[in-house]
């Protein structure tokens, strides 16, 4: 094979040293360097164009590569800050593992700001004080529910990110209520991460619904996907509502019960709203008298007849799990969104 328009794809470390790091960005941003390899990444080479390699297993559970031009990321990262209002000599906390473009944009967008972020991820004492940083609703949850070394440092923050999966309106409420002043992001490795933040698209990103699904177009796509006409299709619904985008769940979410359609976002949505101090997972196994038969994962003190009871009353009886499974903690694809394949597998058929 003819490797000489292609760049060798170095694989970081996940215990990477951030400054070292910065370093090999820089040098992968203006092409100097080998393309960056994170995640699982089995590819030896990519186009040249190709500072960043992401491997991601996204939603679907396939594993894939998503190539990441220069431009897309330094666009993304430039966007972010604007849009938070951050300014040179700022800093950022690094929180997320270096598996996942999340990790990346907290570095680049240090790097924007002449700053390298400070590196928490293996921190034991208390957490310095940063101006920004970017976490997943699990880490949240966490902080709001006995982490006070967390909690303190996103409370100190001037804006916490979330992204990575749905934030309830639940449980920003009581972040807020907390003193942390919180921004939710939507985005995927596709669109060099959030490139939505609190319904309103970064500098430069458009987004369209068509026939439900949301759509996007602009420089922080990556240049590995498919388009049409320069637009990308997710598997996201969406609507909007005052002029923000709202994420309704996943269009392929929704499972049929007994000849019911049901939307296991749906499902979660409503109990986190009845009980945000409470983690729950909906997901399905197939089942021959149901077709598909809901059951909801629970991480937290809750009885079996108290989410019996909520579901049958606010979606109807169709909505009755067949089957509840007391956690110790939900099993999480990539840094932020339920695993729901791996937990029909181990829990389907108890």
């Amino acid at each position: 094979m003819d490797t000489s328009s292609q760049r060798k794809i170095l694989r970081v470390s996940p215990a990477c040293e951030i400054s070292q790091l910065a370093g090999e960005i820089t040098a992968a941003l203006v092409g100097d360097g080998p393309t960056l390899g994170f995640g699982e990444i089995s590819s030896e080479y990519a186009p040249s164009y190709a500072a960043v390699a992401i491997g991601t297993s996204g939603t679907s559970g396939t594993s894939k590569e998503i190539l990441l031009s220069a431009t897309a990321l330094i666009t993304s990262a430039r966007a972010s800050n604007n849009f938070i209002g951050a300014r040179p000599g700022q800093t950022w906390s690094l929180l997320l593992p270096l598996t996942h473009i999340a990790a990346v944009n907290v570095i680049l967008r240090s790097m924007e700001l002449g700053t390298t972020p400070i590196d928490l991820r293996d921190c034991d004492g208390d957490y310095p004080k940063a101006n920004y940083t970017a976490i997943v609703p699990t880490q949240l949850f966490r902080a709001l529910n006995g982490d006070q070394r967390l909690l303190k440092h996103l409370q100190s923050a001037d804006t916490v990110l979330v992204g990575g999966a749905a934030l309830t309106q639940s449980m920003r409420n009581q972040a807020e209520l907390a003193g942390i002043k919180i921004v939710t992001t939507y985005g995927m490795t596709e669109t060099c991460g959030g490139c939505v933040y609190d319904g309103k698209v970064l500098e430069g990103v458009e987004i369209e619904i068509r026939g439900g699904k949301i759509c996007i177009k602009g420089p922080v796509l990556a240049s590995s996907i498919s388009l049409n006409d320069g637009w990308y299709e997710t598997s996201d619904l969406g609507e909007y509502e005052n002029n923000q985008l709202v994420v309704l769940g996943r269009s392929d979410d929704v499972i049929i019960s007994g000849g019911e359609n049901l939307s296991l976002s749906a499902v979660e949505n409503s109990l986190c709203i009845a009980f945000p101090d409470i983690q729950f997972a909906a997901f399905a196994v197939e089942d021959p008298r149901w077709g598909q038969s809901l059951q909801i994962a629970v991480v937290g003190m809750i009885s079996d007849a108290q989410i019996v009871e909520h579901l049958e009353k606010e979606l109807g009886s169709f909505a009755k799990p067949k089957g509840i499974h007391h956690m110790n903690s939900l099993p999480l694809l990539g840094i932020g969104k339920v695993d729901r394949k791996s937990l029909a597998k181990g829990l389907g058929h108890e």
